[in-house]
Parts: structure tokens; C-alpha cells; sequence
């Protein structure tokens, strides 16, 4: 194979990992896909090591090791579905590496995130069915959801400006915590504990724990434990912001 085709392989797989990493994926499910691709291409002994911020990929022993950098994370389970379905097609030899490399940079400028105004009523929806699975009472429901919309957008809007997530989670729940607290003090809500942890829900880092324990579960500690402390250090701003407002005010 010449080199030229090698690098196509490459930059592939190291998209296909990235694309998944960057989508919330297991680190277990990225370094299959990226073995698995390079193994249809004529690479059954690649090497792949990927942690939650970086991957290391090598075709050959005799091949320079290439590095590529994970810096931003997110949730896009849509992305991760695509990147299998193109993984697989390379795989069955449905189509070529150069092929894939090229829907997978398509798929990698795609923005396949739900719009902004739907991810703040569907946080408040889900803010206020958590109160009711919490043994709330149902004149809560649409306080909740009110508090739950606002905190949410103060996130959203905080860590598009600032790219500091503690930042912007801590400073999001002391705004839900204030809210709830307003309006039970005014007679709109009733009991505040139950406000604020179903209005807390939709930044609780769930996703996160979840991928931390399946690769602590398969094997890869640096990644479980580098995905633990960042759920631990979301789940720290998250109270942070809450006992802010309950020693000041309360």
C-alpha cells in the first residue's frame, strides 16, 4: 500500500475516534471502531490507545504514531450512530477508506445538535416529570419547569462565552437555587428541596458516570477515572451553587 493511501487510513480512523469521543462515547467502543477499521483496510495489527482527552493511534510498528487532541466533549448520540454505520460499511468493504474519510469529515462540520430553544423545554419538561417521580406535589410541575428553563439557558449562555463548564454549572445551579427559593418565599412554590433537585436534574452529569463506570468495568482506568473526576468536579459546581444560596438566604 502506498504511503499516501496509509495516511488516508489513518486520518480516518483517528476522525472516526475523535468524532466519537468528542460525542460522548465509551473509550472502549472508539478504540474497536478504529481497530476494526484499519483491519479492513489491510492493518490487522494497529495499535490504538484512547483516553478522555487525547488519542494515540499507529497502523504498523514501522509507521509513525499519530496524536490527536480531544478538547471539547459533549452528549450527540445521533454522531456516534453515524460514525458505527460508516465504520461498519468500512468494515463490510461496502465502501473504501478514502470514501469514509471523506463522509467522516462531512459528519464532523455537521452540527446535528437539537436547537437551543429545544433543549431548554425539553430540560424543563424533564425538570418537571423528575419532581413528580420525586414524590412532589403536582402545583410544583410548572414552577419547576420555569426555574429549570431559565437555569438551563444561564448554562448554555455562560459556557458559550466563558468555555469554563464548573463556571457555568456552578453559577447555573445558584440561579435555580435563588428562583426556587423566590418563589416559594412568595407563595408560587411549595417545597423547595424537591424545586431545586428536579430543576438541578438536566445538568446532573448522568451520560458521564454512566461511560466512567462501563470503562472502569472494561478496563480502562485512566479513561474511568478521568471521566469520574470531571462527573465529580460537575456534580461539586452543581451543589456548590445550591449551598451558596442556602447559607446566604436561608
Amino acid at each position: 500500500m502506498k504511503q499516501n493511501e496509509k495516511l488516508i487510513v489513518i486520518d480516518a480512523c483517528l476522525l472516526a475516534g475523535k468524532i466519537m469521543m468528542q460525542s460522548g462515547a465509551e473509550t472502549y467502543r472508539a478504540e474497536d471502531t478504529m481497530i476494526r477499521m484499519a483491519a479492513a483496510c489491510g492493518f490487522p495489527n494497529s495499535q490504538s490507545y484512547v483516553t478522555h482527552t487525547g488519542i494515540i493511534f499507529s497502523l504498523e510498528n514501522l509507521d509513525p504514531t499519530q496524536v490527536v487532541r480531544i478538547n471539547e466533549r459533549g452528549t450527540n448520540l445521533e454522531k456516534i450512530a453515524l460514525v458505527n454505520d460508516i465504520s461498519r460499511k468500512i468494515t463490510a468493504g461496502v465502501i473504501d477508506a478514502e470514501t469514509g474519510y471523506a463522509e467522516l469529515k462531512k459528519l464532523s462540520k455537521e452540527n446535528l445538535a437539537s436547537p437551543i430553544w429545544l433543549q431548554i423545554i425539553a430540560a424543563s419538561i424533564a425538570s418537571g416529570c423528575f419532581l413528580i417521580m420525586f414524590r412532589g406535589i403536582w402545583a410544583d410541575f410548572l414552577p419547576a419547569m420555569l426555574i429549570s428553563g431559565v437555569g438551563f439557558s444561564a448554562f448554555l449562555l455562560l459556557h458559550h462565552h466563558t468555555k469554563v463548564k464548573f463556571f457555568a454549572e456552578s453559577t447555573a445551579s445558584f440561579v435555580i437555587g435563588l428562583l426556587a427559593l423566590l418563589l416559594v418565599k412568595n407563595g408560587l412554590g411549595h417545597q423547595l428541596d424537591i424545586i431545586v433537585i428536579a430543576s438541578v436534574m438536566p445538568l446532573v452529569p448522568g451520560l458521564l458516570i454512566t461511560n466512567a463506570i462501563r470503562d472502569l468495568m472494561a478496563g480502562h482506568f485512566l479513561s474511568g477515572l478521568s471521566k469520574g473526576a470531571e462527573a465529580f468536579f460537575t456534580a461539586l459546581a452543581i451543589g456548590t451553587g445550591v449551598a451558596v444560596v442556602y447559607s446566604l438566604f436561608i
